[in-house]
């Protein structure tokens, strides 16, 4: 059995000093789908060979057994609904591929805690994730200001340079409605992923500068977030100031703060099409009829009908992980029409209960309500100077899974490592050892 430390024991472990950096780049490298992924895996292994050694040689892990635990049974929560969709899944071969590969999650979510055990190590991991986030704000305004992401140019001329075509193809350049920054044109995830980054952020700028600091960073992440287009994020965003500034400014200057932001946004909403677009569909929320909240939601609600149709069709385990696009058809409530996001049909439900009950079925949901009662509990009976050194993460954590949004797929591959990651910051930063 490996010898997990007493609780808040000081232990070095030079063999691991490498994984806060592997984090940090892990994140970097997001806008890269293909060398992120390798990036999780080869240093997912290199933590569990290391961990098997460790065992072997009967050292003590680098993190107190309450971090383990609470990182496994995270884990859990997330893998064990997708064995249970897989046998009967109606693309079972996919369901089995997901279930295999998801596997290095659990490793992957060790080394995460490994690396916040120590004071250094969240140091690196949190300031990291800061500048990196903060980097791509700032980038977002080059692109905002001169029609060009100066990071995303660079990415794409090098593989140009590398394999002859770049990552967009014309008609995805010319189809763009909104900002990608750093992540393109053609990979429109740039706002989902600063509104759940921007807790590291925030709580950074506050600790050097304290509430300017604070005003400072959100408003950079907030023009990028916005002109970033996509909704799901101004929410995430706005649960994140609202939690982040009560604590900071205090209620009175969080309404001034709240204020100011309205006059800001209504002038960008004066000066920015893409916005004014963005806007305008939202409203059509207040048109009469169903036809007027499809359109506003982007065809979500159609997507909706037919995620609450697999559900009623398969309760128990669901239509198995990543099979929604298969079940789709046989549910998709208006087939004779033209869906509002284009053509094709829809991949998987673009919301994370309605995921969870029709890709997994009940069983799925109440593993991932326990896995919530999980954090929940843990943060309730965790000293204050633990809570202090998580909050950041929970806050990311809670406002990315927050339940009254839409979402990306929690079961596909990019969206699955950035839940977890938070997941993983989260553990490992609760129960890491404290600054003295």
């Amino acid at each position: 059995m490996p010898n997990w430390p007493a609780e808040r024991q000081a232990v070095e472990a030079p063999a691991f000093a490498w994984t806060p950096y592997w984090i940090v780049g892990f994140v970097a490298l997001w806008p890269l789908p293909g060398p992120a992924e390798a990036w999780l895996g080869l240093g997912a292994m290199l933590v569990l060979a290391q961990m098997l050694a460790t065992t072997a040689r009967g050292g003590p892990m680098p993190l107190d057994r309450r971090a383990a635990w609470l990182a496994s049974a995270l884990f859990a929560a997330y893998w064990l609904p997708e064995v249970l969709s897989a046998p009967d899944a109606l693309d079972r071969g996919r369901a089995l591929k997901e279930v295999a590969a998801d596997l290095r999650y659990l490793p992957f979510l060790w080394g995460v805690a490994i690396a916040l055990h120590g004071v250094r190590g969240r140091r690196i991991v949190f300031a990291g994730v800061a500048v990196v986030a903060g980097a791509w704000s700032i980038d977002a305004w080059l692109q905002a200001a001169t029609g060009t992401s100066p990071m995303f140019w660079s990415l794409d001329a090098l593989k140009r340079a590398a394999g002859g075509e770049g990552f967009c193809s014309a008609a995805e350049l010319l189809a763009a409605d909104r900002l990608g920054g750093v992540f393109g044109p053609c990979n429109l995830k740039l706002g989902l992923v600063l509104a759940s980054l921007s807790p590291f952020v925030l709580a950074a700028a506050t600790r050097r500068l304290g509430v300017a600091g604070w005003c400072a960073a959100a408003l950079v992440l907030g023009v990028a977030i916005l002109l970033g287009g996509a909704r799901a994020a101004w929410l995430t965003y706005g649960l994140v100031l609202a939690f982040s500034g009560w604590r900071v400014l205090g209620m009175r200057r969080l309404l001034a703060v709240a204020l100011a932001g309205v006059v800001a946004m209504t002038t960008l909403y004066m000066i920015s099409p893409q916005l004014q677009q963005r806007v305008e569909r939202t409203a059509m929320v207040f048109q009469a009829g169903p036809d007027g909240v499809d359109g506003a939601l982007s065809g979500r609600a159609r997507i909706w009908q037919g995620a609450a149709c697999m559900a009623a069709a398969h309760p128990l385990n669901g239509v198995g992980v990543r099979g929604f696009r298969v079940a789709w058809p046989a549910c998709d409530p208006a087939p004779q029409d033209a869906p509002a996001w284009g053509s094709g049909e829809a991949y998987h439900a673009h919301q994370l209960v309605l995921e969870l009950l029709s890709e997994t079925g009940a069983a799925g949901l109440l593993l991932w309500l326990a896995g919530a009662w999980l954090v929940w509990r843990s943060w309730r009976t965790a000293d204050v100077a633990a809570r202090e050194r998580a909050r950041p993460a929970l806050l990311a954590l809670a406002a990315t899974v927050f339940p009254l949004n839409t979402h990306l797929a929690f079961y596909s591959t990019f969206w699955g490592g950035l839940t977890l990651l938070l997941c993983g910051l989260y553990a490992g930063a609760l129960h890491g050892r404290g600054d003295a």
